[in-house]
């Protein structure tokens, strides 16, 4: 295997544990978020904008995913969600013995504590409020592996944590208000960013089923949820399309359409392969589609 000879707790395991390719789905609804709060403040009152906010709040998504990332590779080996002889996903740092348990718990303080310095600034530009919503992500960044994955409540996690809260979050810390226009937007960017965690539990959903792991895939069944899929990119296109275009921003409604292409030849693509380790390429396709509608929705924002 590629990754076979890593030295263990060495700086090659602590990337991969960190999972660099999982950021980009952290930061697409920052960049939309930020985006809309740049649009309407440069036609309110350009000086409610604040790229340091911006900034910092992209620091916080990026800390608090490779914290989760370092939480849900801790958990599910502890609990034995990670089988190394028949995981189809990409291999784990704790299942794998590149990064020794003891380290992935002092990793897992360690990030934790650095998104909560990160984010503390925002209380100046959000007020109060961003410290129960800072608490609220670290709460149920545990909480997902620990216990809602395992019950069907992980596309739910999705759509409020990286759909409603960042988008809101990154346009209400420079306006202080949140608009009909960024709530449905916010919705829109969780549907799409939720197809990763369908294609995930899609090419798991058999290993899962045999622990006792029931996943909205499981619970829904193979062919549902490759419907689902196809749904959420397309819904998402729709109604933001239509949202955006009321709202003035055609280009931010019309952009998506590539992603949307790329969204339905990625769905036919799982509906042929069905099962194993195959699916990880339709895993790569889906992080690469999502990115590809943040960069749309931002440059159609900006560009309107």
């Amino acid at each position: 295997m590629e990754n076979a000879n890593i030295e263990k707790n060495s700086l090659k395991a602590w990337l991969l544990a960190a999972r660099p390719k999982t950021l980009s789905g952290a930061a697409v609804p920052v960049m939309i978020g930020t985006a809309l709060a740049w649009s309407d403040a440069r036609q309110y009152d350009a000086d409610a904008f604040s790229w340091v906010a911006a900034v910092l709040c992209l620091l916080f998504a990026f800390v608090m995913q490779i914290d989760a990332n370092f939480v849900n590779d801790f958990f599910d080996f502890v609990n034995g969600a990670d089988d190394r002889e028949r995981r189809l996903g990409p291999e784990r740092a704790c299942a794998q013995g590149w990064v020794s348990l003891e380290a992935m718990k002092k990793a897992i303080g360690l990030t934790t504590c650095l998104a909560c310095l990160v984010g503390l600034p925002l209380v100046y530009y959000g007020g109060l409020e961003m410290i129960m919503i800072g608490l609220l992500c670290v709460v149920f960044c545990f909480l997902y592996t620990t216990h809602l994955s395992y019950v069907g409540m992980g596309d739910a996690l999705v759509l409020l944590f990286f759909g409603i809260v960042p988008v809101c979050i990154c346009y209400y810390v420079h306006l202080h208000t949140c608009t009909w226009e960024v709530l449905v937007a916010s919705v829109a960017c969780g549907c799409v960013v939720d197809g990763l965690l369908i294609v995930n539990n899609f090419r798991d959903r058999n290993l899962d089923r045999e622990v006792g792991k029931k996943t909205l895939v499981v619970l829904m069944g193979a062919e549902t949820s490759l419907a689902v899929y196809l749904c959420l990119g397309v819904g998402a296109c729709l109604v933001g399309g239509v949202v955006f275009a009321l709202s003035g921003h055609v280009l931010a409604g019309l952009l998506p359409l590539i992603y949307l292409v790329l969204h339905v030849f990625t769905h036919l693509k799982m509906k042929r392969l069905w099962s194993g380790r195959e699916l990880n390429a339709c895993l790569g396709e889906t992080a690469r589609n999502i990115f590809v509608y943040g960069l749309c929705v931002t440059l159609g924002v900006l560009l309107s």
